[in-house]
This record gives C-alpha cells, sequence and structure tokens, in this order.
C-alpha cells in the first residue's frame, strides 16, 4: 500500500524573469491567469503566450459554468497549460490540461475518464492552496449549490514552480485567508486516518512556520509578513503535500456550503468551522493524535494545553476577525441544508476525519457557530 508521494517536481525561482527564461513560454502554451497578476509580473516581457484572464468568466469562486465558458474559448492547438494564480485558478487550469473537459459535471461525477494530454506547469500566487503539488481540482457546482473536488493521479502537476516574489502584491486579507487555509490543510492532515510518519513530518513543519510566523505578525504589524513570505509559501507547499496524501476533512467538508452558497473566500469559510470541529472532536475523544497536535501547538503558542483553541482562535482574530455564521447571510433553515448537503456531496472529505461525525455532530457544529 503505497504511505507517501510527491509526485510533481518542485522549483523554486527568484524572479518572473527568471521562470519565462526557464521553462521557455513560447507560443504553444496557454497560460490562466489573472490581468492584476500577469500584466505587472510577465505583461512586459511580451511573452507570444496564449493568455486567458480567469476573471472575465465571472466573480467569485471558480465554478463548473465558468470552465465551461473557458472551454468554448480556448485555441485549437496548445501543448503546455502553464497557471499562475490562487487556488482557483491552478485548479481550473488541472481541468483544463485534460483530454475531455465538457461537460464538466461530468468528469465530477464519474461518468467521464479523466485522461491529461498536456503539460501541467503550476506557479501559486497565494500562500495557502498547496493545488499546485496535489491531484485535486475543487469547482462550485453551481447547480447543485456545493463545492466538490475531483481527486485523480492524471490532475498531478508535472511541475510546480515556487516565486516568493509573487506574493509580494498580495494584500494582507488574502494573505491572511490563503494562510489560514494552509494551516487547516496540515491540521487536518496531521489528524486524518491516513496520515504517515513522512506526511506528518510536512503537516507538523508547515504547522510550526505558519504559527510562528502569525506569532511575528501579532507582535509586529502586519508590514511584518513581506520578510518571511517565502517562509509562508513553503509552508502552504508543505500543507498541500501533507494533505494530498493524508486528505481534508471535516473543516473543509463544512466550509464548502457556505463557499457555493454565500461566496465566502475559501480560507475564511474554513477558519469560520475550524474550531467548531476541532472541540467537537475533542468532546467525543481527546487522546491519541489529537493529543500530540495540541500540546505541539500548545507550545509554539506558550498557552496551557487546555485553552489551545482559544488561544489560537485569540492569534487568527488578529488576522482575520471570526463571525459567526448567520452574518455571512446563512439562515436557521441553512442549518439543516447544509448539513444534508455535507452528507451528499462531501464523503470523500468526511472518510478522513479524526472521529467519525454523525448528521447530528455536523448539525451541532453548525448550530454552535451560528450566533
Amino acid at each position: 500500500m503505497t504511505q507517501f508521494i510527491i509526485h510533481p517536481r518542485i522549483y523554486q525561482m527568484a524572479s518572473c524573469e527568471e521562470f519565462a527564461a526557464q521553462v521557455q513560454l513560447g507560443a504553444e502554451d496557454l497560460i490562466l491567469t489573472n490581468a492584476y497578476i500577469y500584466e505587472p509580473a510577465f505583461g512586459s516581457m511580451h511573452l507570444p503566450c496564449h493568455v486567458i484572464y480567469l476573471e472575465n468568466y465571472g466573480s467569485g469562486e471558480p465554478s463548473d459554468e465558468m470552465v465551461e465558458a473557458i472551454y468554448q474559448d480556448l485555441p485549437a492547438s496548445f501543448r503546455r497549460v502553464v497557471a499562475i494564480g490562487g487556488g482557483g485558478v491552478l485548479d481550473v487550469a488541472k481541468i483544463l490540461s485534460l483530454k475531455h473537459i465538457s461537460p464538466v459535471l461530468d468528469l465530477f461525477d464519474g461518468k467521464t475518464e479523466v485522461i491529461r494530454d498536456k503539460e501541467l506547469i503550476l506557479v501559486p500566487t497565494t500562500c495557502g492552496t498547496g493545488s499546485e503539488v496535489t491531484n485535486i481540482s475543487i469547482l462550485a457546482l453551481n447547480s447543485r449549490g456545493t463545492k466538490k473536488g475531483l481527486a485523480t493521479e492524471a490532475l498531478f502537476a508535472d511541475s510546480a514552480v515556487l516565486i516568493p516574489a509573487l506574493l509580494m502584491g498580495l494584500p494582507f486579507r488574502f494573505f491572511a485567508t490563503s494562510a489560514i487555509d494552509a494551516l487547516v490543510h496540515a491540521v487536518e492532515s496531521s489528524l486524518s486516518p491516513k496520515a504517515s510518519a513522512a506526511s506528518k513530518l510536512f503537516s507538523y513543519q508547515a504547522i510550526d512556520m505558519i504559527l510562528r510566523g502569525f506569532l511575528e505578525i501579532r507582535n509586529q504589524g502586519e508590514e511584518a509578513r513581506f520578510p518571511i513570505l517565502e517562509q509562508f509559501l513553503l509552508a502552504s507547499n508543505y500543507a498541500g503535500i501533507a494533505f494530498g496524501n493524508a486528505g481534508c476533512a471535516a473543516v473543509h467538508a463544512l466550509s464548502y456550503p457556505l463557499g457555493a452558497v454565500y461566496h465566502v473566500p475559501h480560507g475564511e469559510a474554513n477558519y469560520a468551522m475550524f474550531t467548531g470541529v476541532m472541540n467537537k472532536y475533542l468532546s467525543i475523544r481527546s487522546d491519541g493524535e489529537i493529543s500530540h497536535l495540541n500540546d505541539f501547538i500548545a507550545n509554539i503558542l506558550q498557552c496551557d494545553v487546555s485553552c489551545v483553541y482559544e488561544e489560537l482562535e485569540n492569534l487568527l482574530n488578529v488576522l482575520i476577525p471570526k463571525k459567526p455564521l448567520f452574518e455571512y447571510g446563512m439562515t436557521e433553515e441553512d442549518l439543516q441544508i447544509f448539513t444534508n448537503s455535507v452528507r451528499e456531496n462531501q464523503q470523500r472529505l468526511m472518510a478522513n476525519n479524526f472521529v467519525p461525525l454523525s448528521d447530528e455532530d455536523v448539525y451541532m457544529i453548525y448550530r454552535g457557530l451560528y450566533k
């Protein structure tokens, strides 16, 4: 049984110019990106690539409908897909690298065979997704009111390229939501029953790097992030390697309906669910890996382990003030609707929970976070 895998070759480069020269970007390349990223970083190079801006096909979380629209505008032929952007851009690019793209819903329903026929290069511009090293593409399925992941070996990139300079223009709020997303990746993968000794090395290293970075920001202010952006980018990558092997779990599963229906940014939606899920786990079982995890976090935060999640939430609130779910627009009726959506659409994630959670457990997590 496979215990651990890192599929893409991982590169780190000092500049966008070095990247363009090293990979020889040219006329046979399709670049998927955002204009606000591409124009200042690559525009002056006048590359002969076919460039698609994701925002031209809609706003908010990337969806199956957006991919269908992009599919209609793809060039007749191209050899490589190069994605430069956040998690949404990278996830859409994975789909565009496939032989059969449309209907997108058939891919997610397992009705279409997933076959790669384009080389895939992924360049993250946030420090949260980890998508550059995973075999998962996550889209909002608008007709179903949820988000769903497609996970298959064919979605691994050929190359993942880390360019810390691309994070310099990331506004603080987007930096914060993406870094919290990476923290959740690391925590959930550390507790997964699929975790191995190797994957936990990456999980715990990512947790350490992210939390120590957050402490610097808490103590010195938002500008303190700039000298340690490389640290956050590497931590996100490590967390991606960890959850690519061990999986994410209930935090992500419960966040997906919130993100899909009320368009809450992914990292913020995860944060809204994070401590609620962790405290539910603890109410069911407090020994084993979660005890080790709590000791590890408490040591970094220099707090008593009995209040570790209270202290962790205090730290994260410096980055993003936590809001009750009703402030995002959720209604009382949504509590059951979202519970049903988790049961019907997120079993791939729920299988990775530290302890099994029933529908009643899920409902009570939502209820506890509602007001």
